[in-house]
């Protein structure tokens, strides 16, 4: 008898969790995912912000198959000139709509490209000390994790990177632990995985003032809200301010794995002296993915997607009622759905899973739903996963 992919996956992949979903996924298209079965499965959560043109958007695996009949790997990134790099990386300056943001160093993840940022920093001001923001993430290995303002997820791992420090997301007052000593800020300008916090545009340019104060570099993290996921194509652009430092990956790649930190050439060419190759990437901007990002860009002003985002997220909150329901927030199609505990949105999670409807919650905010579709999802189809949530929420609320 032969071995089953189930069985593969229990023996031989290193597991994240006690309880994966452990769904057999065949194929997808669109906002579908389609298991072994052939049962599809409404992915309202784009992979965790990931597929914001939908699963095999056309133009994305048209640009992937031209360049995989050009090429792939030629050489450690930043030695040779590719063309999918530089015209993704001119079309990402383009789009910051800045006069600043005008270099691009490309790496495999969003966990690379904070890695990246941090050394930038500290390199380019002579500082040590970083800050981020309570209940943030920004990604999984030792200086990344260092950021994450949640002891829970850290201190396994301690020894982490001194000279850390954490203030309150929006909170005006904690600006002020933003000093001459610090290099840097991280911050994301929708918290996410604190279960999708916003912040003023008045905080946001208090935060910038500050910075300039004191000489510390803005790094936003847009690694979730990039490529427009809260409606603008950079959620920065709705605040009126630039960062120093722009992060990028997740929904970047239309599916294929690729980051990025976007900085002024001043600051960027800090890492090419003393030393040389100061920062340094074997498969950073891999040709294919960043012909797929290229395309992805493309895809969401052609296809003018940004121009239906707010419209689609008012649908969801205008749907979204229930008397279980304490709250949907978020801005864009970046929603949370609280509800009263854990135990209540596992429930309507797993329910939903069985109706055909793909959702989660949040690292820090587990009382949370997340709603986070692609852009391209339809009106019908909100009406349809809207449908699906409710009956859900209203199964296990009855129970309870």
């Amino acid at each position: 008898m032969a071995i089953t992919h189930r069985q593969l996956f229990l023996d031989h992949l290193a597991k994240t969790s006690d309880a994966p979903l452990a769904l057999e996924i065949e194929k997808a298209e669109h906002i579908y995912l389609y298991d072994d079965q052939g049962k599809s499965y409404m992915d309202l959560i784009s992979g965790i912000a990931v597929s914001n043109v939908g699963h095999r958007h056309p133009k994305v695996i048209s640009a992937i198959k031209n360049q995989l009949d050009a090429y792939m790997h030629l050489m450690v990134y930043g030695e040779y000139i590719q063309s999918p790099q530089v015209k993704l990386a001119a079309a990402l300056v383009k789009s910051t709509q800045s006069s600043r943001l005008n270099q691009v160093y490309f790496t495999n993840s969003g966990t690379e490209a904070v890695e990246g940022a941090m050394k930038l920093a500290k390199r380019y001001t002579g500082r040590t000390e970083i800050i981020s923001c309570f209940q943030a993430y920004h990604g999984a290995t030792q200086g990344a994790l260092s950021l994450a303002g949640d002891e829970n997820f850290k201190n396994s791992f301690r020894p982490l990177l001194p000279d850390i420090r954490h203030i309150r997301h929006g909170n005006v007052v904690d600006l002020a632990q933003i000093t001459h000593k610090t290099a840097a800020i991280v911050i994301e300008i929708v918290g996410g995985e604190s279960g999708v916090r916003l912040a003023s545009k008045s905080y946001f340019q208090a935060l910038k003032q500050r910075c300039q104060e004191t000489g510390c570099l803005l790094i936003i993290d847009e690694i979730q809200t990039g490529f427009g996921r809260t409606g603008t194509f950079w959620a920065f652009q709705a605040m009126d301010i630039e960062p120093d430092i722009l992060l990028s990956a997740k929904g970047m790649g239309g599916g294929m794995p690729i980051g990025a930190f976007i900085a002024p050439e001043e600051i960027m060419q800090s890492l090419t002296v003393r030393p040389v190759l100061g920062h340094i990437t074997t498969f950073g901007g891999h040709p294919v993915s960043c012909a797929a990002s290229l395309a992805t860009l493309e895809t969401i002003f052609e296809e003018h997607l940004l121009d239906d985002v707010e419209k689609k997220s008012q649908l969801f909150k205008d749907l979204l009622i229930h008397p279980s329901i304490k709250e949907v927030r978020g801005i864009g199609l970046m929603l949370a759905v609280e509800m009263d505990s854990f135990q209540t949105v596992k429930a309507v999670i797993d329910t939903c899973i069985e109706q055909g409807l793909i959702t989660d919650w949040f690292l820090f905010c587990d009382y949370s739903i997340r709603i986070a579709p692609p852009l391209v999802i339809t009106e019908d189809e909100i009406k349809i996963a809207c449908n699906i949530l409710l009956q859900a929420i209203q199964l296990v609320t009855t129970k309870n």
